[in-house]
């Protein structure tokens, strides 16, 4: 097993401030304020000037592992600081018309397939919900409850035990940040 010295390096943007204590990273931008706790024995983590320094000395495969995934971390943190999280989703009904409402971030559907009893589920704080129409959209600054946010309303209308070709209605995630499905 080759074990080598890594040292990497992210540039931090303009207008972003980034500090990390003992087991936290705090990141302050435009959009708001994020922290994380991280856990990265034998990795430094310095901040210096307009970037942020990552250095492992005999790293080896899951050393590397965790100093990546910390980097990623980090980058989604700065990149949600900067402009926020964008999901959106589109509201299918073919069979009955559901309506969608959004109460106490509490998303509530009813009607969905003829059903009598509404679906409710409650959403995480920290991302807003929209909901106009046929559309939703889920925003935040953390990527990761963007994302739960909305795969738990598309989740809430998930169906089980029929034929998904034949059964079509639901809400279901379009486009998510950074990405075009």
């Amino acid at each position: 097993m080759v074990k080598v010295d890594i040292i990497d390096k992210i540039s931090i943007p303009e207008g972003v401030e980034v500090s990390i204590d003992s087991n936290q990273i705090n990141v302050k931008g435009p959009k708001g304020e994020l922290s994380r706790g991280i856990f990265t024995p034998g990795i430094k983590i310095e901040v210096k000037e307009n970037e942020v320094i990552f250095s492992i000395k005999k790293a080896a495969k899951k050393e590397k592992m965790v100093l990546k995934t910390t980097e990623a971390h980090l980058k989604n943190m700065i990149n949600g600081v900067n402009e926020e999280y964008v999901y959106k989703l589109k509201i299918c009904s073919g069979h009955f018309p559901m309506t969608v409402s959004l109460e106490n971030q509490e998303v509530i559907v009813k009607n969905f397939l003829g059903e009598s009893v509404p679906r409710k589920k409650k959403m995480q704080t920290g991302a807003e919900i929209e909901i106009k129409g046929n559309d939703i959209t889920v925003t935040s600054i953390d990527i990761e409850k963007a994302g739960q946010v909305a795969a738990s309303i598309e989740a809430l209308t998930r169906i089980t035990n029929k034929d998904r070709r034949r059964f079509q209605d639901g809400i279901f995630i379009t486009s998510k940040a950074g990405k075009k499905i």
